[in-house]
């Protein structure tokens, strides 16, 4: 696998404006809820005639997109960044979006990967981002004083909790900084859209500019708002372009600027001055679909082993895990999948189901109730049995069986770990 290290960066063409004629984009529609309500914001899926962010024409689920990903390439080839852009947060459906990135980053370990949120649920995936190996991100910031932010956002949603008014934006704009400054920490490139509304924050711009200076941004793009109907702004009128001119010039002073931005949609396909979208319309549908084959879609098992012979360790002991597939009649160990770090709880588990959406089994010694409910909702088969790993593997690719290979399920008071803290859920 290409290591995310040794990706051409400099091929995305939002962040270096000199490539945007030679290379392209691609936004994968998984992410179809909001955690906030902005008052410009009214998403459509289906308005074929509109471009803008939130509008997408279907909505894919993550190996859906990775299908969708297959065919734009084969018939796009410029295309060197998959991003996630709605159409509603990235991290109000943090499941489909980083299990969608890890699906991308296996089959095409050569693309750039991007991201676009408004900061509201990004921190606690931060670390997983750029573990992934997602190289850019972009988060909304469109004010850092929060009785400028009462008046563009309707609510805040945190979980079951809807926070109206200074308590919602208060608590959103501590939450996108604290985005902005992990993502910096580990490493991520970050580009800070600014949607400037007349007579809301557009004396504001500049301040937001020095601000994220502080937090180490590498790139500000300052957005004319669109105004949309049926949206509390619906009736301002869009920032002139020489005022978007002269805005610019003063936050550059901070930080450098994005000028060539095309305002894209979340289905978003192609160069940005040749943009495909309609044309690929057709081929979004079809994947949104149509059934996905989990033979194709999820063609590995992944086994809990101390050596690599035998299926003999417990899930919550483990800190690898082997990837086997079958090929030519034979089984193949592919890699080795660093899991989760233990003392997640729940969390740590569906990490874990997304490390492994590729595959259709996971064969342990031992598994607690709570990640075998997770994997297997995630559609990740688990097996607890013991004995030689190719018998393990024979049972799932061919249907052989494995009752006298069986684990007896044990609690942990049994003895199912050692009890070393590596949580058995």
């Amino acid at each position: 696998m290409t290591h995310p290290a040794t990706i051409d960066v400099n091929r995305h063409p939002c962040f270096n404006a000199k490539v945007k004629g030679q290379y392209g984009r691609v936004h994968l529609p998984v992410a179809p809820k909001c955690n906030i309500k902005c008052n410009y914001c009214n998403r459509k899926y289906d308005c074929v005639n509109e471009s803008r962010p939130g509008v997408t024409s279907s909505v894919l689920n993550p190996h859906q997109a990775l299908e969708y990903m297959e065919k734009v390439l084969a018939k796009e080839p410029r295309i060197t960044v998959a991003g996630i852009a709605g159409p509603g947060d990235p991290f109000a459906n943090a499941d489909e979006t980083l299990t969608t990135m890890r699906l991308i980053r296996n089959r095409f370990p050569e693309l750039i990967l991007c991201l676009a949120s408004n900061g509201m649920n990004l921190a606690p995936y931060a670390e997983e981002i750029a573990a992934i190996g997602v190289s850019h991100v972009t988060v909304t910031i469109n004010a850092v004083d929060p009785t400028i932010s009462a008046k563009i956002y309707s609510w805040v949603k945190d979980g079951k909790m809807v926070y109206r008014g200074l308590q919602g934006t208060e608590l959103l704009l501590a939450r996108q900084l604290e985005s902005v400054r992990l993502l910096k920490k580990y490493g991520v490139t970050v580009k800070v859209n600014t949607i400037v509304i007349p007579g809301i924050n557009d004396h504001h711009v500049e301040a937001v500019a020095a601000k994220m200076k502080e937090l180490g941004v590498d790139l500000l793009n300052c957005m004319a708002m669109l105004p949309n109907a049926d949206t509390v702004f619906e009736d301002l009128i869009e920032p002139s372009k020489e005022t978007m001119v002269e805005l610019r010039q003063k936050a550059e002073k901070y930080l450098p600027q994005m000028r060539h931005c095309t305002r894209c949609r979340a289905d978003a396909v192609g160069l940005l001055d040749n943009d495909r979208t309609e044309e690929f319309r057709g081929c979004l549908s079809a994947c949104a679909t149509k059934p996905v084959n989990k033979a194709a879609v999820r063609p590995y098992v992944a086994v809990a082993t101390m050596e690599g012979v035998l299926i003999n360790q417990h899930l919550g002991e483990a800190w690898k895990l082997q990837i086997w597939e079958e090929k030519d009649g034979a089984f193949a160990m592919v890699e080795e999948r660093d899991t989760p770090q233990a003392g997640g709880g729940e969390q740590r588990w569906q990490g874990l189901s997304r490390v492994l959406a590729d595959c259709r089994a996971v064969l342990v010694h031992g598994i607690g109730e709570t990640p075998a409910k997770i994997l297997k909702k995630a559609g990740v088969e688990p097996m607890e049995m013991s004995g030689f790993i190719d018998r393990g593997l024979a049972a799932v690719y061919r249907g052989e069986s494995i009752s006298t290979y069986k684990a007896r399920r044990r609690s942990c008071s049994e003895g199912a770990c050692s009890g070393s803290g590596g949580g058995c859920g």
